[in-house]
């Protein structure tokens, strides 16, 4: 292997403990330090020695072991220069004894959740009741998912200089508050749940159809929502819009190999192989909308969760139950008004009644203005068009979705739909 082969590889690995490592790494640094700022810093840090770390010693057996031991140090020794107080410091000697996360039998770590998931604790630490939900959810994803403050304006939708206002407030509050790390007691879990849930949704969302970057799928945030929402439904079993989101989660979950072919294109769902759809987390997430459905609560996950259901359940594209998915999104949009998904009911529409149906629906959308810049807009009414074989305005608007799509995967399947419109 030559120099640049090597180096190539070393920078995969650092990748690819930044995906897998980088919400352990800072949750265990907050923990112990309590601050916000020096956590994301002391792990950035840690990453970029990596780089040179690694390729003069190779990559280690144990990345995340490597990175937090040597984010840790670097947190000591900025705490010792500046001279912070010697309880701060008892609290980095724990960890630095520890040599590595959270133990449960530690006398010097007093919680009395019996969670002993850093990032669990990070999760509800981000949800605090004292927060605006939209801070508490951007937090969550900038500090457990490292997910970049463009991402996250992106999900929400808003410049990023709004967003980089609400993460140094949410901050900025917690520290101001003294919230603590920690998993509330159970009586009141409930007054978080709204804000846990929502970051978890979200974390999958990135993961399930990332943003911007060349990649469709991020799996490792797929697989961390996934986890959390498990240790959830374990910690509030009776709680039916958590066993709703799990649900959905596993529902969508069990179609993600499917979602891009072997060159890493986007597979539509209806040319999706479903005899290679994961058919035990189907299953279960079926099973577990049931139990959530039983306890006569419905909630905005638990529609999200049927509407993924009538999609794994229908043995082929052609026997997808249209109308009763755009009678569940009339629904959830009562639960949660959002334009978006009155453009996913548009799509429902389109696809239940006619083409002309879901474009009477984009167009008003359009004409309210609220979408502007969002690209599945003009993708959504190019598809309609497409169905309804108006080749030429569809590549018209096909071209204008390829002017605000920032994913890679996304852009070559929107090219590939416009030129096949524009040779019709």
């Amino acid at each position: 292997m030559n120099e640049n082969e090597r180096a190539d590889g070393v920078e995969e690995s650092v990748a690819a403990a930044f995906r897998e490592e980088w919400g352990q790494v800072v949750a265990t640094l907050i923990r112990v330090t309590g601050d916000w700022d020096l956590a994301e810093e002391c792990a950035q840090d840690a990453f970029a020695q990596a780089l040179d770390r690694w390729r003069r010693d190779g990559v280690p057996r144990r990345p995340g072991a490597w990175l937090t031991t040597t984010a840790r140090n670097r947190a000591l020794d900025v705490l010792r220069r500046e001279a912070v107080g010697a309880a701060k410091l008892r609290e980095v000697a724990v960890l630095a004894r520890d040599g590595g996360p959270f133990d449960p039998h530690d006398p010097d770590f007093d919680d009395d959740s019996g969670v002993t998931d850093d990032r669990l604790r990070l999760l509800f630490t981000c949800c605090h009741p004292a927060l605006p939900i939209e801070a508490r959810v951007a937090l969550t994803l900038r500090t457990l998912a490292g997910l970049t403050t463009p991402e996250i304006a992106r999900a929400f939708l808003v410049p990023e200089a709004t967003m980089a206002q609400r993460l140094v407030r949410a901050k900025r509050k917690i520290r101001n508050a003294g919230i603590p790390y920690r998993v509330p007691p159970a009586h009141l879990l409930p007054e978080r749940t709204t804000g846990v849930l929502g970051v978890v949704y979200l974390l999958f969302n990135e993961g399930y159809a990332a943003t911007s970057g060349a990649d469709l799928l991020r799996t490792n945030l797929c697989a961390e929502a996934v986890r959390l929402a498990r240790v959830l439904a374990r910690l509030m079993p009776d709680e039916p819009e958590v066993l709703g989101l799990l649900a959905l989660l596993l529902l969508h979950d069990a179609r993600r190999n499917t979602r891009v072919d072997a060159a890493g294109d986007l597979v539509t769902l209806e040319d999706q192989d479903r005899t290679a759809w994961d058919r035990a987390e189907a299953d279960e997430g079926a099973a577990l909308l049931e139990t959530a459905l039983r306890r006569g609560r419905p909630g905005p996950y638990q529609i999200q969760a049927a509407i993924a259901a009538c999609h794994v359940t229908a043995a082929t594209a052609e026997e997808t139950d249209w109308a009763d998915i755009a009678a569940l999104y009339g629904e959830l949009a009562r639960h949660v008004p959002s334009d978006v998904v009155e453009l996913n009911r548009a799509v429902a529409v389109g696809m239940s009644e006619s083409p002309e149906a879901g474009l009477a629906l984009v167009a008003e959308l359009e004409k309210a203005g609220e979408l502007a810049g969002y690209h599945l807009l003009p993708a959504t009414r190019a598809d309609l068009l497409r169905r309804s074989g108006r080749m030429a305005e569809a590549a018209e608007a096909y071209e204008k979705a390829l002017e605000l799509v920032e994913n890679d995967a996304e852009r070559r399947f929107l090219e590939k739909r416009l030129a096949e419109c524009r040779s019709a």
